[in-house]
């Protein structure tokens, strides 16, 4: 039997492309599967990728959603040689299966495998499915998706959830009796919003809320700024911690009480692996809305409670958000339960199930 060679096609942002590692390390592990992707160099996989020790294969392709009509005609000028490229890269990489994680370089890598007949099956761990994913979704063989509201857009589609780090599933809940914990993550770059309001929403919480303690992810650049927030704001320096940040995200998890975040999908898996109540605030800027539709569906399942950016506006609004899952530990619990049944322990084990049994078929 010949080797099997997977070909993983997009990234752009971490909630694309730390998925697809984790796929290809499942894949190599259980499999020793030959492993190819193909990205852009305006993605996170242009360094994670390599770091990973896979080799990655580029092309030339840019966004055509929520863009001007310039931008619009060179990405399209592009697209046609970016699928030329990856069809030639599909004739000698020869994979069993082409893997598409949404992002730049999925939409020709996925189109070039429809081209040439290669078995094909998308990844989308939004509630709504990018441009790409939308594009090609009921004309692959199959996709794994995250919320059941997006397995519409495609064919054949099974919810695996999102591959998390297996230190997310195992850790416990808070001790009861030890003092509240809050985490305010704005992601690895940070958010400037978060940066901008939280400093004067913690002073009050720390006064309302006895014992409370805040670490608050900046992100390298708004660390200084984010800092000199919370020394102007009056709270107590002893009770709050700045991080540029987080490496040890699971441990931080472990002594959060509540968590406030983001809700793009990387994010909101772990939030479901660990069971942890969480704020979300999604980004109004990010593309197709999808971190809002990701935030609505963690609400509608009882695993969150969100505010919208016009509402984070309102210092009031975010202090009486807080101030409310803080005072009714049974609330937390249950936000906790039903956060723990969106979790997926074994999503990449059921992604490597289909793109093997998808390649034994070609």
């Amino acid at each position: 039997m010949s080797r099997l060679r997977v070909l993983i096609a997009g990234g752009g942002t971490g909630g694309h492309i730390i998925p697809a590692l984790a796929v290809a390390r499942a894949l190599t592990a259980t499999h020793d599967a030959e492993v190819l992707f193909v990205g852009t160099a305006r993605g996170m996989e242009s360094r994670l990728v390599p770091e990973a020790g896979f080799p990655l294969h580029m092309v030339t392709v840019g966004p055509l959603n929520r863009v001007s009509l310039m931008t619009r005609l060179r990405t399209l000028s592009h697209l046609v040689g970016a699928i030329g490229d990856c069809k030639g890269l599909i004739r000698d990489f020869r994979p069993g299966v082409v893997f598409g994680v949404g992002g730049y370089a999925s939409g020709p890598a996925m189109a070039a495998a429809l081209w040439t007949k290669t078995p094909a099956m998308v990844f989308e761990p939004n509630a709504m499915p990018g441009m790409a994913n939308r594009l090609v979704g009921k004309r692959v063989q199959a996709a794994a998706v995250n919320f059941e509201a997006a397995a519409r857009w495609f064919a054949h589609a099974e919810v695996t959830g999102i591959p998390v780090r297996p230190e997310f599933f195992s850790i416990p809940a808070p001790d009861p009796a030890a003092a509240p914990h809050l985490l305010i993550f704005g992601g690895s770059q940070g958010a400037r919003i978060f940066n901008q309001r939280m400093p004067a929403v913690v002073a009050r919480l720390l006064a309302a809320i006895p014992g409370l303690t805040v670490l608050h992810q900046s992100g390298a650049r708004h660390f200084e700024a984010t800092q000199a927030a919370y020394a102007a704001s009056g709270a107590d320096p002893a009770r709050v911690e700045v991080s540029a940040f987080i490496n040890a995200m699971p441990a931080r998890f472990a002594r959060a009480h509540v968590v406030m975040a983001r809700s793009g999908a990387s994010t909101v898996a772990e939030l479901a692996a660990a069971g942890k109540p969480s704020l979300l605030i999604p980004f109004a800027a990010a593309a197709d809305g999808h971190q809002k539709r990701n935030a609505e569906a963690m609400v509608a399942a009882g695993a969150a409670v969100m505010l919208e950016e016009p509402e984070f506006q309102s210092e009031e609004k975010v202090f009486a958000a807080l101030t409310g899952l803080f005072a009714d530990p049974a609330r937390l619990a249950a936000i906790s339960a039903a956060a723990r049944t969106m979790a997926h322990p074994d999503a990449a084990e059921r992604i490597v199930a289909r793109l093997v049994a998808l390649s034994e078929r070609a």
